[in-house]
């Protein structure tokens, strides 16, 4: 079981408070991501759940008992790190049973524990290396099959994919997702990046400034984000909003746009600008075109369409898709 409940987790660094009390419940076997922009508490929240720091106040619960002043070790916890944290000396198949051989397992059920997790990752045929014979990453799988043998209630993940170049990035994604499918355990991801966010997660938790801005499911968040902090966040490219006489007519303070929630048009529209630069993407190309009033607005387009640098265009938001915020920065349902 991989149940996490949080009640009123507050954690203070002297007098900087960084996570001001916060309720959150993770429900047994969920891929939940922690997800919000540098210094917005994620990594801190996750290292207060996994006991690498003391809560402030409040209580933790991992299946319904109170772990808040337990040791990491006694919370049935497995973290993976950014940075590996393998012994180098070591060969792949002792780095993944250091954690048994601690706790004295005998050798015929850690090398069946070993066997399995090197099944799982792929790692049979690299078990005699050491890791600096190995890439980027099957490193961190290797850091993940060390955690797998420990046979963990939840797996906790501090931006594991970092430290890796973008397109192994996409595979270790997949990867990760297809262990989440098979090991059916409860995962908690730390990313900055929303991408990551909205392809591996069951339930997204943004977070801001150490607060809960939203909870729910990626395209909960991309459908229908509660306020403006959540709407700019989650999207790439990020959402347009626009003020003033742009709004009125929505009754709003501020309405919000998706790039491809914009029509667009040689010949007439709702708004004009002027095309800036043009990201052509191979199906897609994104336009950043300067309406006046606005200011910079982007769309998104079919690979094919024939606008360049300094050409007139017409923009008219789709009205179903258009978001409205009142003066708070709040959704009007």
């Amino acid at each position: 079981m991989g149940n996490i409940t949080l009640k009123k987790v507050n954690k203070s660094f002297g007098a900087t408070q960084v996570i001001p009390g916060i309720d959150l419940n993770i429900e047994d076997g969920e891929f939940v991501v922690f997800v919000g922009p540098s210094g917005c508490g994620k990594s801190t929240l996750l290292r207060l759940i996994a006991g690498l720091e003391d809560t402030t106040s409040g209580t933790i619960e991992i299946d319904g008992r109170d772990v808040t002043g337990a040791a990491p070790a006694k919370r049935g916890l497995a973290m993976v790190f950014q940075s590996y944290a393998l012994y180098p000396h070591m060969s792949v198949r002792n780095n993944i049973a250091f954690p048994l051989k601690m706790a004295k397992l005998d050798h015929s059920a850690i090398d069946k524990k070993v066997t399995e997790a090197a099944r799982i990752l792929n790692l049979t045929n690299y078990l005699d290396r050491r890791p600096g014979q190995l890439s980027g990453g099957q490193r961190q799988r290797v850091a993940i099959g060390r955690a797998i043998v420990r046979e963990p209630s939840a797996f906790l993940f501090d931006e594991p994919l970092s430290n890796l170049d973008a397109a192994l990035r996409g595979t270790m994604r997949l990867e990760i997702s297809e262990l989440h499918h098979q090991l059916q355990t409860t995962m908690i991801y730390v990313t900055h990046d929303q991408v990551e966010a909205m392809t591996m997660a069951d339930k997204i938790v943004v977070l801001n400034a150490g607060n809960i801005e939203q909870v729910g499911s990626p395209l909960d968040l991309y459908h229908r984000p509660d306020n403006l902090f959540v709407a700019g966040f989650i999207g790439s490219p990020r959402m347009n909003f626009a003020t003033g006489e742009f709004s009125r007519p929505y009754n709003a303070h501020t309405i919000g746009v998706r790039p491809e929630h914009l029509q667009l048009s040689t010949q007439s529209g709702t708004w004009s600008g002027v095309v800036g630069v043009a990201e052509h993407l191979g199906s897609d190309t994104f336009l950043h075109i300067h309406v006046e009033g606005i200011g910079l607005v982007t769309a998104r387009v079919g690979g094919d369409f024939g606008v360049s640098h300094g050409d007139q265009v017409f923009l008219t938001p789709d009205e179903g898709r258009v978001h409205r915020f009142n003066d708070k920065g709040l959704a009007i349902r």
